[in-house]
C-alpha cells in the first residue's frame, strides 16, 4: 500500500509538478505524528508536509522532476535539454534558470521511460538480451539484441570481436525476433475475427497497456534505478504471450489449405513449439538454473562468522542484510549477533525492535528513552558549532537527549530542532577493558589510543546516524562492533579511521589506522587467516556447472574478495611468512578462477605478491592471463563503430593502464621475455589505433 500510494520511496509528481531545477518556496500541510503512549495515541511529533515550488518552473505531465545531481545530468542527456531562460525569485535573489521545454520533457519520457525502461524490457522477453549486467544506457550492459548479426553489430559491436568471456556468457540470449513475430501474428489474427474478435482484442489490449505503459506513466521513474525494473511490467508481457498463443490457430488457418485435418494441426503445433518455447528454453535454461548455487547463503554465513561472540553488526541495504537474517533465523547461524540495518534505523519501529533481545543477542544499548526516537523527533539533528574543541560522545548524547529548551534551535520554518554544539567528538578508551574483552590483543596494547576522535563534516545528521552514535556511546566498549563492507562508502559511519579487517566485516577498535578504499583499516592476520582459510565457504562459486549471475559477481566485487585475500597475503609476507602467503593466493585463484570470473585489476596485487614470495612461475602465469584478458578487451573496443568512441574511452584507458602496470612490474622483477611480449603486443594495438584515427 505504501508503494502504491507513492509514499515508500518519496512522492513523485504525476500530472502536474516541478522540473528538476525548480526552487522550493514553501512547505505546507505538515502532518502530526501519532504514537501509542501509556495505552493511548498521542501526538509525539510532526512530519514534513508537501513542498511547493516556483510556479514558473512547473509543468503539465512532469517527467524530469528529481533534483538529484546525477539524475539531472541524465535528464539533460536523455532529454537533450537546452531549455529556455526564465527569471525567478529564489531566496530573495532574482536569477535566470533554464527551464526545460515541454518537448524536451517528452523526449525524456519517450527515450528513457518508455524506450529504455519499458521497450528494452519488452524486447528482452520477445527478441533477446545482450547479458544480465544492469544497464544505465551504455552499449555493453543489458541491451536487447536479436542474434541477427547486422542488426546487433550497430548496437553492441561485432560478436566475432568479443572476448570469450562476453561471447560465451550464458546470459546472452537471442530469439531472432520469433516470439515477437508470433505475437504480432496472433494480435492481427484476433483483431480480424469479426465483432467478438475485436471485443476480445480490446480486452487483451487493455490488459497489455494498463500493466505496461500505464505503469510507466504512474511510476515516473528517475534515471539510475538501483536495479532493473522489468518485474514491474510482467502483466504486460503475459498479455503479449496471449497473442503468441493465438499465432498457432492463425498459422493453422493458413496451413489447413494445404495440409487438412490432424496432420496440419500436428505440424503447426510441432513447429510452433520448436520456434518459440523451444528456443526460449534452449537459450534461457543455463542462466536461469540455480541448482547448486549457494553463494548468497554462504556469503551471509561468512559475514556472521567474521564477528566475535555477541557482536553488533551494522549492515547497509537489502542485499547486505536479508541473507544474514535468513541464515540466522532459519539455519540458526550465530544467533548471538545483533544485525542492524542502517537503512531502517531511521524508523522508530525498527529502533524499538532493537531495544529487545533477539535470539541469543542481548538488547541494544540505547541511552535515550523509546519516545525520544518517535518519528517527528530528531529525524534530523543540526550542528551549531558553538564549541570548537572535541566533546565526549556520551556527554553530547546527554545534551541531545535533554528536554531543556536551550538544546533546541529555531530554524527558518519557525519550528525548533535538536542540535549538537560541535562537530568534533571523542570516545575515551578504557584500555584495561578493551584488552580484557579481546577488542585489542595484548601484543597490540601499545597501539591503543587514549581516545577515539572523529569529526563530522555534514551540516546535519539523520536519525539513523544519530542512533549509531547513541549506540556507540552507550556501549562503551562492552560489546564488539562491526560494520559491513558497503558502509565504508556510505558516508554515514564516522569512525572509519578505527577499523580492523578480520573477515568480510570490519571491527571497531581503538587503534587509529589511516587509509581509504581497499586499504581501509588495519589487519589482524591471524584472525583473518583463520576465517579465510578454515571457516569461510563460498557456495560452489568455482564449480563449472554453476552459473554466477551478475548479482553474484557483483557481491564478490562489492566485498572485494580478491583484494581481501591479497591484503591477507601481503600482511603475512610482511611478517616473513611466505609459505602461508602463497597458500592464501593459491586459495584465492582456486575459489575465484579466471574461467568463472575473468581476472582483471582486482587480481593485479597478487602478481607482485607472488614475485615477493619467490613464486616467479606463478606470477608470470598470472601476468599472461591478465594481459591476455586486457588485450582481448582492447581489441574489442577498437573494433567498435565510431559512435562508441567516447563511451569506451574510460574502459579502454583502464585496460591500457593495467597493461602498463604489468610492463612496469615485469621490468622490475627482470622478466625480460614476458616484458618484451607484452610490449610488442601493445605496440601492435597502438599502431592499429593510430591508423584508425588517421583514417
Amino acid at each position: 500500500m505504501r508503494y502504491l500510494n507513492r509514499e515508500q520511496y518519496g512522492d513523485r509528481p504525476l500530472l502536474y509538478g516541478p522540473y528538476y531545477n525548480a526552487p522550493a518556496i514553501a512547505n505546507v500541510g505538515e502532518k502530526e505524528q501519532y504514537n501509542k503512549v501509556d495505552g493511548k495515541y498521542k501526538v509525539t511529533g510532526s512530519l514534513s508536509g508537501k513542498t511547493e515550488y516556483e510556479p514558473k518552473l512547473e509543468t503539465f505531465f512532469p517527467r524530469m522532476h528529481s533534483s538529484n545531481s546525477n539524475h539531472v545530468q541524465a535528464y539533460q542527456e536523455w532529454g537533450q535539454v537546452k531549455g529556455r531562460p526564465v527569471r525567478v525569485r529564489d531566496g530573495g535573489e532574482t536569477k535566470t534558470i533554464m527551464k526545460p521545454t515541454f518537448g524536451e520533457n517528452l523526449t525524456f519520457f519517450f527515450t528513457y521511460q518508455v524506450g529504455y525502461m519499458y521497450m528494452r524490457y519488452f524486447m528482452w522477453n520477445f527478441v533477446g538480451r545482450q547479458n544480465d549486467v544492469q544497464g544505465q544506457g551504455s552499449f555493453n550492459s543489458g541491451n536487447w539484441v536479436s542474434g541477427i548479426g547486422f542488426l546487433d553489430d550497430v548496437k553492441v559491436g561485432s560478436r566475432d570481436k568479443m572476448p570469450d568471456s562476453m561471447k560465451n556468457d550464458p546470459s546472452h540470449n537471442t530469439y531472432y525476433f520469433l516470439p515477437l513475430l508470433f505475437g504480432l501474428i496472433g494480435m492481427f489474427y484476433q483483431y480480424n475475427r469479426g465483432k467478438s474478435g475485436k471485443e476480445n482484442f480490446s480486452v487483451v489490449m487493455l490488459l497489455f497497456v494498463f500493466t505496461g505503459l500505464a505503469i510507466v506513466v504512474y511510476l515516473n521513474q528517475t534515471p539510475y534505478q538501483p536495479r532493473e525494473r522489468d518485474y514491474a511490467y510482467t502483466g504486460s508481457f503475459y498479455a503479449f504471450a496471449i497473442w503468441i498463443g493465438l499465432a498457432v490457430p492463425a498459422l493453422y488457418s493458413l496451413v489447413q489449405k494445404v495440409l487438412k485435418g490432424s496432420s496440419g494441426a500436428i505440424a503447426v503445433t510441432a513447429v510452433s513449439l520448436v520456434l518459440v518455447p523451444g528456443i526460449l528454453v534452449s537459450q534461457n535454461f543455463d542462466d536461469h538454473d540455480r541448482s547448486g548455487r549457494y553463494m548468497t547463503r554462504d556469503y551471509a554465513i561468512n559475514y556472521l562468522e567474521s564477528c566475535a561472540p555477541h557482536a553488533i553488526l551494522f549492515t547497509y541495504g537489502d542485499n547486505d542484510t536479508f541473507p544474514l537474517w535468513y541464515v540466522q533465523e532459519v539455519e540458526g547461524v550465530r544467533p548471538d549477533i545483533k544485525i542492524i540495518n542502517m537503512s531502517y534505523l531511521g524508523m522508530d519501529w525498527y529502533i524499538s525492535q532493537h531495544r529487545l533481545a533477539s535470539n541469543d543477542a542481548a538488547p541494544m544499548p540505547f541511552s535515550f528513552e523509546k519516545e525520544q526516537y518517535y518519528m517527528g523527533r530528531m529525524d534530523a539533528v543540526l550542528f551549531q558549532e558553538r564549541i570548537k574543541s572535541s566533546v565526549e560522545l556520551s556527554e553530547a548524547m546527554k545534551f541531545l537527549g535533554s528536554n531543556d529548551e536551550r538544546t533546541k534551535v529555531q530554524v527558518v520554518s519557525g519550528e525548533k530542532m535538536d542540535f549538537l554544539p560541535t562537530r568534533s567528538f571523542h570516545i575515551t578508551v578504557d584500555k584495561e577493558k578493551v584488552l580484557k574483552s579481546g577488542t585489542v590483543k595484548p601484543e597490540d596494547a601499545a597501539l591503543i589510543a587514549d581516545s577515539v576522535k572523529f569529526r563530522i563534516g555534514k551540516s546535519y545528521i539523520t536519525k539513523s546516524e544519530m542512533a549509531v552514535l547513541n549506540i556507540m556511546a552507550a556501549n562503551n566498549w562492552d560489546r564488539p562492533i562491526y560494520i559491513d563492507h558497503s558502509l565504508l562508502y556510505s558516508n554515514n559511519i564516522f569512525f572509519l579511521d578505527y577499523l580492523q579487517l578480520e573477515g568480510l566485516a570490519y571491527r571497531f577498535v581503538p587503534i587509529e589506522t589511516k587509509g581509504g578504499g581497499m586499504n581501509r583499516g588495519r589487519i589482524d592476520a591471524e584472525i583473518l587467516y583463520e576465517n579465510v582459510m578454515n571457516k569461510f565457504v563460498w557456495g560452489n562459486v568455482n564449480s563449472p556447472d554453476v552459473y554466477l549471475d551478475e548479482y553474484n559477481k557483483k557481491a564478490i566485487n562489492i566485498i572485494q574478495a580478491r583484494y581481501l585475500f591479497a591484503r591477507l597475503s601481503q600482511a603475512l609476507i610482511e611478517k616473513g611468512d611466505n609459505k602461508r602467503a602463497v597458500e592464501v593466493l593459491d586459495r584465492m585463484f582456486e575459489i575465484f578462477p579466471n574461467e568463472k570470473i575473468p581476472l582483471t585489476f582486482d587480481s593485479f596485487p597478487a602478481v607482485e605478491l607472488y614475485y615477493l614470495a619467490g613464486e616467479t612461475e606463478k606470477a608470470n602465469n598470472l601476468v599472461s592471463i591478465l594481459s591476455k584478458n586486457s588485450f582481448e578487451m582492447i581489441e574489442y573496443y577498437t573494433s567498435l563503430p565510431d559512435q562508441f568512441a567516447s563511451a569506451i574511452d574510460e574502459e579502454q584507458n583502464r585496460e591500457i593502464s593495467l597493461i602498463n602496470n604489468l610492463v612496469i612490474l615485469t621490468s622490475k622483477y627482470k622478466q625480460e621475455e614476458l616484458n618484451k611480449q607484452i610490449n610488442n603486443k601493445l605496440d601492435e594495438i597502438i599502431s592499429g589505433l593510430e591508423k584508425k584515427m588517421g583514417s
